[in-house]
C-alpha cells in the first residue's frame, strides 16, 4: 500500500512539474524536482548502515542512480556506471548508487553489485523513499546533482558511459557551469 501511494503521488508530481499542466494552479508546488532547480533534500544509509546524504556530498558533483537487485536494465547499466565513477572520480565526482532492495537485503546488494565491479558508494533506501523525494517513475533512473546541489540533468533508463547529453551535462557541473541543464527521455 505504502509503494502504491508512494506511486501516485509520484505520478501527479510529475504531472505537476510538465509545462503546462501546473496551468491554473499558481506556482510550482514545493518540492518540485526540475533540472536547474535544487534538488531535494535526501538522506539514507551506506549498505554498512552508516548515515549519509546528499547535504554531506555538497561540493561534489553526484550522480545519484537509484536502481534494485531485481531490475534487469540496472544489472547492465552498473559496468557504465562504474566507468563513469573511475574516469571522473580524482575531480570530485561520486556516483551514489540508491539501492530500493527491501529490508535485510544489505549482503544481497553488496554481492550483487562486487559481481558487477561496482566500487562506488552503494545507498540503501528500503522504504523507497528516494523515488517519491525525485518523483522517480521507475528504475534505473538517474540524476546529475551539481557542486551546489542543483539538479543538472535527469534520465529514466539505463545510463551508457558514452551518453553525450550525460557527458556535456557531467563536464559542464565538474567545471562548475550553469549551462547545459538537459533531461533526456527515458529509452
Amino acid at each position: 500500500m505504502t509503494r502504491r501511494l508512494g506511486w501516485v503521488g509520484a505520478l501527479t508530481g510529475v504531472l505537476l512539474a510538465v509545462p503546462g499542466c501546473e496551468q491554473g494552479m499558481g506556482e510550482r508546488p514545493r518540492g518540485a524536482v526540475a533540472v536547474g532547480a535544487p534538488a531535494p533534500a535526501y538522506a539514507a544509509n551506506l549498505v554498512d548502515g552508516s548515515p549519509v546524504s546528499l547535504e554531506g556530498h555538497r561540493g561534489d558533483v553526484v550522480l545519484l542512480n537509484i536502481w534494485a537487485t531485481w531490475c534487469k536494465p540496472c544489472r547492465e547499466e552498473i559496468p557504465a556506471l562504474e566507468t563513469l565513477y573511475q574516469r571522473h572520480r580524482g575531480h570530485g565526482f561520486v556516483v551514489a548508487g540508491v539501492s530500493i532492495d527491501q529490508p535485510g537485503e544489505t549482503e544481497r546488494i553488496k554481492t550483487f553489485a562486487a559481481a558487477l565491479g561496482a566500487t562506488y558508494p552503494l545507498w540503501h533506501d528500503p522504504d523507497d523513499k528516494v523515488s517519491t523525494t525525485f518523483l522517480s517513475i521507475g528504475v534505473p533512473s538517474s540524476y546529475l546533482i551539481d557542486r551546489q546541489g542543483i539538479l543538472r540533468w535527469r534520465h529514466v533508463g539505463p545510463v551508457t558511459a558514452d551518453d553525450a547529453a550525460l557527458n556535456a551535462a557531467l563536464a559542464l557541473a565538474l567545471a562548475g557551469e550553469e549551462e547545459g541543464a538537459a533531461e533526456t527521455p527515458g529509452r
